[in-house]
Formats: structure tokens, C-alpha cells, sequence
């Protein structure tokens, strides 16, 4: 046998190796066509940032239902980053990936709900459903739609008297609210009922975009209140920690409808736990993925409750907790 010469000899070895690994691959594409996960569409109207406990909270649901991101199931995260008019096209975009079921809070699920009847739709809000026209009925929502509701607006009234009780000489209580936050005008409703209610006046102030903060929080102390009241909506909770240090940097007790809020420096938070409630929309979509149907999977109320009070912030204010609301507190963060 005639010897090969040095270049033909490596030009025959690169050839066998690209022939084996050629013939390695197919099998290795194969077996991935034939593993390939579910994919889950996520879709919030707000920003990544500040949604981290959410999405940490529906990751937990999900691995409570036996799927794991990463491993057996994808989640292809989509953000509004609060543009609404982006909504329609993410929606539109995400459906043509084809994803086993989609979640999204309530202003997401509506262009959803808009763009497909087929896509099992988890929803997850703060507002009433069936009034949002999102479901006919909460026991038997039908159609591909079903979710997670945490009370929110029904809680007003509680929380304005929690305020009281923290700072029971207030003459005045200011409520900042968002136009544009799911059942804002029911919230509006609730707000004067509840002052009504407690005998305090409220002084209702909206803003439509963070440039107003400023604005909104020196008309406050223009008007002499004693205590703020934020409102719901995911707006606000994607900027949770530039309104508690407006709260703080303006002296104003404040209170808020999560505990993340809390947290992130407001004063005190009381309401429904979102991350319990996206913790719940994961594990529907489990759920959904092992061929349970929407139609048959009755609205869930995320009934968590949760009072907490941040004692740093009292501190930062000179104000003294009473004893029987620190008793009462679920979490007091030091």
C-alpha cells in the first residue's frame, strides 16, 4: 500500500471526523425533536424589573405541578415594559409561537383574549373578571379562559382604617390612583365610600406617568394630608420603591395593597399576596399541560392576606407603631 502523503493524510482524517460526527447528529437531533418541552407564553404589561417575585412565585406553582423551567417545560417571558399599545403586537407575536397556554395579568389577557379562542389563557388580577368581561361566570368560565383573582378594590376600606389606626389625628388621607389600572374607577368608588365610612376626608389624586409623581406628592403636603393610600394596578407595583422613597422623602405614612411594596420601604402594606396568586397561576398551568381544560377550571380567589409593617421606615419617620397593630402584623420587617 502506497503511504499517504502529510497533507493528504490530515485532509483524509478531517474527513472521517466530519463524516462521524455528520452520522453522531442525526441520532442527537432526533432524540431532540422527540424530547421538545411545552412552551408557556408569560405576558405582563409591566417591566422585568421589579417583577422578579412574580415570576420566581409562578416558576414555584409550576414546579408544584411537576414541571420545572428549563428542563421539561419553556417559558418565553414577553414584557410590555407599561407601553399598552405594545400589548396587541406581543400578544400577536407570542400566539404565532404557538405556546401550550399563556399567562398574563388582566391587561395582557385582554389582547389575548382579543387574538385567540383556542390558546388555553390564564389570567391573574386584581379586579373582578366577569366585569372585566374576561370570563361569563367563575365557577364554569368556559370558552379557553380561566385564572387567579386576588381581592384588591374590596379591601379600601380596611386599609384606610389600618392608616387611621397608625395615625388616628389624620384630618385628611390622600389616595394616589392610576387611570389606567384594571377596575379604576371601582377603586375610585371604594375610595370615597371607605371615607365616607371612617369620617376622614380623601383627597383623590391621579397620575397617568412617573414624571407626575413629583407633582402629585407636593400637592399632598400643599393640601395638608396626613398619610397616603397607594392604589392597585401593576403600574404602580413595578415602581413600589420609587413611591416609598417619595413617601419617606415627603414624611407621609403611607400604605399599599402588597406586601412587596412593603418591603421595598412603603410604610405598611395590607391585601391579597400577588405572589400567592401567581404561584396559583402556575400551578393551573401545570395543570393545563397534563390536559386539563379551562372551560372546566373554575376561577380561583387567592384568599392569602397579608399585613406587614416596615418598623426602618417608621423609624425614618419618627412614628411609633402601636402595639396592637404590630400584634396583628403577619411580617414586620426591622
Amino acid at each position: 500500500m502506497q503511504a499517504l502523503g502529510a497533507g493528504e493524510a490530515m485532509r483524509r482524517r478531517e474527513f472521517i471526523r466530519l463524516s462521524s460526527s455528520t452520522v453522531v447528529a442525526w441520532p442527537l437531533t432526533a432524540r431532540a425533536q422527540q424530547s421538545a418541552v411545552p412552551v408557556i407564553g408569560f405576558l405582563r404589561s409591566t417591566s422585568a424589573a421589579g417583577s422578579e417575585h412574580l415570576v420566581t412565585a409562578f416558576e414555584q406553582g409550576l414546579k408544584d405541578a411537576g414541571f420545572v423551567a428549563g428542563q421539561n417545560v419553556a417559558v418565553d417571558y414577553r414584557w410590555g415594559n407599561d407601553q399598552s399599545d405594545r400589548l396587541a403586537g406581543l400578544a400577536a407575536d407570542l400566539i404565532r409561537r404557538q405556546p401550550a397556554v399563556i399567562i398574563g395579568n388582566i391587561l395582557t389577557s385582554r389582547a389575548v383574549i382579543a387574538a385567540t379562542t383556542t390558546i388555553p389563557i390564564v389570567f391573574v388580577g386584581g379586579t373582578d373578571p366577569v366585569r372585566e368581561g374576561l370570563v361569563a361566570n367563575l365557577n364554569h368560565p368556559g370558552g379557553n379562559v380561566t385564572g387567579v383573582v386576588f381581592t384588591a378594590a374590596d379591601l379600601v376600606a380596611k386599609r384606610l382604617g389600618l392608616l387611621h389606626d397608625l395615625v388616628p389625628k389624620l384630618a385628611a388621607i390622600a389616595v394616589l390612583l392610576h387611570p389606567g389600572a384594571p377596575g379604576a374607577e371601582f377603586q375610585m368608588k371604594e375610595v370615597e365610600q371607605a371615607g365616607q365610612t371612617i369620617g376622614r376626608q380623601v383627597l383623590i389624586v391621579k397620575v397617568t406617568d412617573e414624571h407626575e409623581f413629583h407633582a402629585a406628592f407636593a400637592t399632598m403636603v400643599q393640601q395638608s394630608v396626613g398619610g397616603l393610600l397607594i392604589g392597585g394596578g401593576p403600574y404602580f407595583q413595578s415602581r413600589r420603591r420609587q413611591l416609598a422613597a417619595l413617601a419617606t422623602r415627603y414624611a407621609l405614612p403611607s400604605s399599599a395593597p402588597d406586601r412587596s411594596y412593603a418591603e421595598a420601604g412603603v410604610l405598611m402594606s395590607y391585601g391579597s399576596s400577588q405572589a400567592d396568586a401567581y404561584r396559583r397561576a402556575g400551578n393551573y398551568a401545570g395543570r393545563i399541560l397534563k390536559g386539563e381544560r379551562p372551560a372546566n377550571m373554575p376561577v380561583e380567589l387567592a384568599t392569602k392576606l397579608d399585613l406587614v409593617i416596615n418598623l426602618a421606615t417608621a423609624k425614618a419617620l419618627d412614628l411609633s407603631i402601636p402595639p396592637n397593630l404590630l400584634t396583628l402584623a403577619d411580617q414586620v420587617i426591622e
